[in-house]
């Protein structure tokens, strides 16, 4: 099926303005942070409801998150921070991620 052109998703980063490092800083400053926020508690867990991280960008990962659930989260980070639509939530803008453990959480992950 050929694609139309109101279903190209742009990003608008323009790459051939980055002409130097600094044009690179300013670039890598408009990514912005990422929040997740645990929206769900099925069963024990050392997070409550409600607690809420965030992600100074896509590689500096929160501190005093289980690694388990930062290990999935990894996997939307990029997705999440260049403002990919979300498949599986009524706010496009949010991801709802569960946890590895098959009773766990629900996190809800949204640029900032």
């Amino acid at each position: 099926m050929p694609r139309k052109e109101h279903d190209a998703l742009d990003l608008h980063i323009d790459m051939a303005a980055i002409k130097n490092h600094a044009d690179y800083q300013a670039a890598w400053g408009r990514l912005g942070r990422i929040r997740i926020t645990m929206v769900e508690k099925h069963e024990e867990c050392r997070h409550e409801l409600g607690d809420s991280f965030e992600y100074e960008n896509p590689y500096k990962k929160p501190e005093g998150v289980c690694g388990a659930l930062l290990h999935v989260l990894d996997l939307y980070t990029w997705r999440v921070t260049l403002g990919f639509p979300s498949w599986n939530s009524a706010d496009r803008r949010a991801f709802r991620i569960h946890c590895p453990d098959a009773k766990g959480t629900v996190w809800e992950m949204r640029k900032i």
